[in-house]
């Protein structure tokens, strides 16, 4: 066995690979390893259909590369000169995936990245505050702490009898063809089910996408593993009457015989309680779940979300094994369904806060500031030209903020720093904290972007009651931990704030609590 390292890192995906080049960066002792033989293996088989639904948008008019972050949901964070930036492999709005993998490959060829390729963990033990990972072929490899980035690998299989019987969205066949004229059913409402709808919608003589709950479009939650519309062709098909429909309701039992599958169906929003419909061919896609089997029992994180992803504190460890981290789309547990945790253009900062946070416990490295002069217009400046730059904050809404921390004619800028955690650290107990965020308005998600009957918030009034619905930074002042106060910053169409109707009410924002 190997001398004991700093750091494990099980994954080398996306956040594998970025949480690589930052414990590389910062001089610590760290392997990658991956299961597969190349960087991001998952992007090998998946998304079944190989196109990506992660925006690559290549031309903003900007120059500033930390501005384009806002529009590039696939590059991962590359500091310093000449940056490595997945624009340049593809020009595609949804690019193939078989770009992402390139790209990933040059990502950790640049940086040199310490991983370990075909090297399947098969258990994960713990002795003396000591992780000992052993691979299939009984090679061990210890460290001090482990971090998973393995990404939810196992289908969730949702417990309806007769499950086992239909084919999964990750190993079924996708030639479209074999479902000509047939009826078929698939199981989900996530942009893995409507991918796979559409892509037999044109051969299916009867497709079915059916789940528990109502579908909910990524244009009007603003979450972006809601429905997209690069996968709503089916849903034009079901309201224009052309054979296909959206079931709500639950699955009660699936059956198979000579017939084909004969499956009972309640729905939520019919007359009928219960009707049994047939089906040549019904595909699950409903999701997928972390797999915890190669623990050790005395060292298995506990489980949340119906046993899917790892409980988390909000410093991204779990919360009955000391020491266990996680990185990548299974820290979604913290912002479920809410924020980007999820996706490459979320949880790549929250790799960047996670080193910030084991810099802080184990390496006597406090969380990067810079000094800011006490004056009102010097508190001003510096977030108005923060909230008009960075990238985290617009990619992260509401789970990572910046904080400004007053004391007396001092101050100082503390960014990026996960918005649960300001309040389990020394900075929730400053006597003057302000905590900046971009959100959107209170009830967004119960407004239809396209009802032209809702009235909007003024972008030439300044506006701080909170009315506004659309991404907007929020200023919030605690002190001692107490929220005293909070100012809305006026909404604006290209997300620039800037003008007077900005500043100058932050400024008597600041003013007044200060």
């Amino acid at each position: 066995m190997a001398d004991v390292l700093d750091y494990l890192v099980v994954g080398a995906g996306p956040a594998g690979l970025q949480l690589g080049r930052q414990l590389g960066g910062a001089g610590r002792s760290y392997l990658v390893l991956e299961r597969g033989s190349v960087p991001a293996a998952f992007f090998t088989r998946f998304p079944r259909h190989r196109t990506l639904i992660s925006v690559n948008k290549k031309y903003t008019g900007w120059t500033d590369p930390e501005l384009n972050l806002r529009v590039d949901w696939n590059s991962l964070l590359d500091d310093g000169p000449d940056p490595l930036v997945f624009t340049d492999y593809s020009a595609e709005m949804f690019p193939p995936a078989e770009a992402f993998l390139s790209y990933t490959a040059d990502y950790a060829a640049k940086h040199d990245l310490k991983i370990r390729y075909d090297t399947e963990v098969t258990r994960i033990s713990r002795a003396d505050d000591v992780f000992t990972v052993t691979a299939a072929g009984g090679e061990k490899f210890s460290a001090r702490r482990l971090i998973m980035a393995t990404g939810v690998t196992k289908p969730y299989i949702p417990d309806v009898p007769g499950m086992e019987l239909v084919d999964q969205y990750a190993d079924y066949d996708t030639d479209p063809e074999q479902f000509i004229n047939q009826r078929v059913l698939v199981l989900g409402k996530g942009n893995s089910a409507f991918e796979t709808a559409d892509s037999i919608n044109a051969f299916a003589a009867v497709l079915h996408v059916a789940g528990p709950r109502p579908v909910k479009l990524a244009w009007r939650t603003h979450f972006v593993g809601h429905l997209r519309a690069f996968n709503a062709g089916v849903l034009d098909m079901y309201q224009l009457k052309l054979q296909h429909a959206i079931l709500d309701g639950d699955v009660r039992e699936i059956t198979k015989d000579d017939d084909g599958y004969h499956v009972k169906f309640a729905f939520a929003r019919a007359d009928e309680l219960v009707k049994e419909i047939r089906y040549d061919r019904v595909i699950a896609a409903t999701g997928f779940r972390f797999d915890a089997s190669m623990f050790d029992e005395d060292c298995r994180p506990e489980m949340t979300i119906n046993d899917r992803f790892p409980a988390q504190t909000s410093s991204w460890e779990s919360v009955n094994v000391p020491g266990l981290y996680f990185a990548g789309t299974i820290t979604q547990a913290r912002d479920f369904k809410k924020a980007t945790s999820a996706f490459i253009h979320g949880y790549r900062y929250g790799v960047r806060a996670l080193s910030k946070v084991l810099d802080e416990r184990y390496h006597d490295t406090e969380w990067p500031s810079t000094a800011v002069g006490g004056k009102t217009s010097e508190l001003v400046d510096a977030v108005i030209s923060r909230i008009n730059r960075t990238s985290a904050l617009y990619q992260q809404f509401g789970f990572l903020a910046d904080v400004l921390v007053v004391d007396g004619d001092q101050a100082r800028y503390y960014e990026e720093v996960p918005v649960d955690r300001f309040k389990d650290t020394a900075l929730g107990e400053s006597a003057n904290a302000f905590v900046i965020t971009l959100d959107y308005g209170p009830d967004h998600d119960k407004i239809d972007p396209f009802d032209f009957t809702v009235t909007r918030a003024s972008q030439d009034v300044a506006n701080d009651s909170g009315e506004g619905h659309y991404l907007h930074p929020i200023v919030r002042h605690y002190q001692g931990g107490e929220l005293v106060a909070t100012h809305h910053v006026t909404e604006n169409l290209e997300n620039e704030w800037n003008r007077p109707v900005h500043v100058d009410a932050l400024t008597a924002f600041f003013t007044k609590q200060l």
